[in-house]
Order: C-alpha cells, then sequence, then structure tokens
C-alpha cells in the first residue's frame, strides 16, 4: 500500500506519495513535522529531527520530488530550478536522497515565501 503524506506550506497543500526506500521510512516515522520554510530557487527546504547517511544520493532531479540533504538533516521539495541548475535542470546544492514525490503541480510551491510554517503528516 502506497504511503501518502500531507504537506501545507503557508497557503498551499498538496498531496505526496513516499517511495519504498529506507529514507522515506525514517521520515514516515517521524511524522507529524512542523518547520519554518527556507527557499532556494524553486525549492523549498527545512530542518527535520531525521539524521540519515546519503541513500543513492542524485544531484539532479525531476520535477516535483521530495529528497532528503544529509549535509542540513533537511526536507527538501523541489518545483523547478534552483540557483545551482543549468539550463532548465533541476538540481539541489549537493546529492540529495529522493524519498518521494509531489501529486498533482509541484509549481503551487511557488506562493510559499521564506518564514512560512510548513506541516508535514500522515494523509
Amino acid at each position: 500500500m502506497a504511503r501518502e503524506i500531507m504537506i501545507t506550506a503557508g497557503p498551499v497543500t498538496a498531496r505526496a506519495e513516499l517511495r519504498d526506500n529506507a529514507t522515506a521510512d525514517a521520515i514516515w516515522e517521524a511524522l507529524p513535522l512542523e518547520a519554518t520554510a527556507s527557499t532556494w530557487g524553486d525549492e523549498i527546504y527545512f530542518s527535520i529531527p531525521v539524521a540519515l547517511e546519503p541513500e543513492d544520493g542524485q544531484e539532479v532531479v525531476a520535477l516535483g520530488d521530495l529528497g532528503y540533504w544529509p549535509p542540513g538533516n533537511a526536507f527538501c521539495i523541489f518545483f523547478g530550478p534552483t540557483p545551482m541548475s543549468r539550463g532548465s535542470e533541476i538540481r539541489p546544492a549537493s546529492a540529495v536522497s529522493v524519498f518521494g514525490k509531489v501529486q498533482g503541480d509541484p509549481k503551487v510551491f511557488r506562493q510559499v515565501r521564506s518564514g512560512a510554517v510548513v506541516k508535514i503528516e500522515r494523509a
């Protein structure tokens, strides 16, 4: 059975599906979470109380991917290019462990500003 989460960030609410991997398992077990959003290009990120080693680290991700960034113990939502991107690619600051994907249009997260409250809970 697929595990789904609800992400509420400022005015945006979106559903996401988690992958079947160790990173997703650890984040699922830590839910619910609440944090303050930071933005970096078309990425929202925030620290979470989960410390993990990289798992299949990816230097480039897909639109709507959810990634865990080990250096900052951060949950990342990717919805477009970042300052590190080349062309239209979506490039994190460094490799992330992809653990899920936003359902629907992830570009709705462009409405979220740095400092917004983010809540992650089981759907």
